[in-house]
């Protein structure tokens, strides 16, 4: 057999298109850095939709036509798979959306609230969260799918992802707000708080100043192992990195800043407007 057969034929196990993410800003890097981590083979994309940010303020309408121009973004970039490393586009936006696109998609939420239902240790359960995700009640609605003994409380954080996004996290006044949310959801006493959108473990040196670390829950653990075991499954994995590529719909020089938080880019991500 030919060299080049054997090496097509080799090639023909792996798959080397992108894995794609995107996220309103820089909060969707925190479901990207444990996707890489345990995915360190694979190609990626980002989109940081930082023009439209906060989603969580957002219309339904809105979200549907932020959420098709970037999947279909990401078609014209031959993406394998499509992360909605975002909750509020999860709970809106994915039902709609779902079948219309050539690629797998993973939503954070559906992808891990089995897994929440499933925690044997958990009877009351906090779920903080923008207020497009609150009043979706997608959290509630979905794990009851597999475990309706779960009391639930939804509670919204409108000012958390300015908080990040905006690099004032150790202010007063954010400390303050985000002290008024955790007071509210202490009188529920939940056994597990869920940090239901990206941009909140960033604040976790805060809250755990207010509530014990083991409390919280960032379900971007979850669902980064749920999306290895998938692409493992139906043989899409790849095996050789060659690279890993950032986009943002404005000020790239903020989304590089913030993103230090927790992903250090190596350069300015590429400014796309996804409007024409």
């Amino acid at each position: 057999m030919e060299y080049k057969t054997i090496l097509n034929n080799i090639n023909k196990k792996y798959d080397n298109r992108p894995i794609a993410f995107f996220d309103s800003g820089v909060g969707g890097l925190t479901v990207f850095e444990k996707v890489k981590k345990i995915l360190p083979d694979e190609n990626f994309l980002y989109f940081g939709d930082t023009k439209n940010m906060p989603y969580g303020e957002k219309t339904e309408s809105q979200l549907i036509t932020f959420a098709d121009r970037i999947f279909k973004f990401f078609e014209e970039k031959n993406a394998k798979a499509v992360v909605m490393a975002c909750n509020t586009t999860s709970a809106i936006t994915y039902e709609k959306l779902k079948n219309n696109y050539n690629f797998k998609i993973f939503p954070i939420i559906q992808s891990v609230c089995e897994t929440l239902a499933r925690m044997s240790d958990v009877k009351k359960l906090g779920v903080i969260a923008t207020p497009a995700t609150v009043n979706s009640h997608a959290y509630s609605r979905e794990i009851a799918k597999y475990n309706q003994d779960i009391q639930i409380f939804e509670l919204a954080a409108p000012k958390w992802v300015r908080i990040v996004e905006e690099h004032r996290i150790n202010q007063p006044q954010s400390i303050e707000q985000i002290e008024e949310i955790l007071d509210i959801m202490q009188d529920f006493n939940p056994d597990k708080i869920v940090l239901a959108c990206t941009h909140y473990p960033y604040l976790l040196n805060v809250l755990k100043k207010f509530i014990a670390r083991d409390k919280f829950i960032d379900p971007s653990i979850y669902f980064a192992q749920n999306i290895k075991n998938y692409l493992t499954e139906h043989n899409m994995l790849n095996n050789h990195f060659e690279y890993e590529k950032f986009f943002v719909s404005s000020n790239p020089e903020n989304f590089k800043t913030a993103s230090e938080l927790f992903y250090k880019l190596q350069e300015l991500p590429a400014l796309v407007n996804l409007e024409n």
